[in-house]
């Protein structure tokens, strides 16, 4: 494995939701624009920067131009290099149209799937929505030009940026990962190259996997989340967060970062005490 120079620090978004205020939106669960931009106040106070952000999917909650704009304008505002997937609320066209030239195939309807070097990494981006359906699939063309990136010096670490994640286990419920026909697929297509993570969103609560000796880490997200301790039906609790991700040659890390509710401060403790612990 090439072992990169220094570590590279970045940020993991999902699930964003963005509703244009014009649409008065009555699917929302949180006020995903305030989510959004508080958050993008964080960042702009984080020391080190970030090296990039990845926003892995349902970057809008029903599809439209103006939603998208909303989500360019305010992580533009950042400054930072931005890696883009599409989730199942997401509308390829209307994606196209706000954000030209992110996708290798240009056509208005096709899946939206890209690669780009950031640091020693290269970073895959494919398009697991599917129109008109909640599930997640990665059709032929994608399943090709993942081949094809990955044979891209083979030396090269990769991350994987795919909304839906691979079926873990016996899921209950279809629509929560891709089917297990392209789970299949996609480990024998993954099998022998150096994968850094497969980063993910969709069921919006935070969970870290081993599949296959790769790390499947999902976000809860920028709009609510679901109570993994009621296993029937589903409870949606208020919380939303991110991942901050450093990779480095032993391996990623994740931390997952509370973003609302706002967390009372019950203390403090100076720099320069913790520097002073033996």
């Amino acid at each position: 494995m090439h072992k990169p120079a220094m570590p590279l620090n970045f940020i993991h978004l999902t699930d964003l939701h963005l509703s244009h205020p014009d649409l008065n939106d009555p699917g929302l669960n949180s006020d995903t624009v305030a989510n959004l931009r508080l958050m993008v106040t964080q960042l702009c106070q984080m020391i080190p920067q970030p090296h990039f952000i990845v926003a892995s999917g349902d970057l809008t909650n029903h599809g439209d131009e103006a939603s998208y704009q909303m989500v360019r304008n305010i992580l533009d505002s950042a400054g930072l290099p931005i890696v883009y997937a599409l989730g199942n609320h997401d509308k390829r066209a209307a994606f196209r149209a706000i954000f030209p030239g992110v996708a290798d195939n240009p056509c208005a309807d096709a899946p939206v799937y890209h690669q780009s070097i950031h640091g020693d990494l290269q970073v895959i981006a494919l398009d697991s929505s599917q129109p008109g359906r909640v599930s997640g699939a990665i059709c032929d063309e994608q399943f090709a030009f993942l081949e094809a990136g990955l044979r891209v010096a083979p030396e090269r670490a990769k991350l994987l940026i795919i909304h839906h994640p691979p079926l873990i286990g016996d899921a209950s419920l279809v629509w929560e990962s891709l089917s297990q026909k392209d789970t299949d697929r996609l480990a024998d297509t993954l099998r022998g190259h150096t994968i850094v993570a497969i980063l993910s969103g969709h069921v919006h609560f935070n969970r870290v996997s081993h599949w296959h000796g790769i790390p499947v880490i999902v976000c809860n997200g920028l709009h609510a989340t679901v109570d993994v301790l009621r296993p029937a039906g589903m409870q949606i609790r208020e919380g939303t967060g991110f991942g901050y991700c450093t990779w480095q040659p032993s391996g990623i890390t994740v931390s997952f970062v509370p973003l609302t509710p706002d967390r009372a401060v019950l203390g403090e403790i100076s720099d320069d005490l913790l520097r002073s612990f033996r």
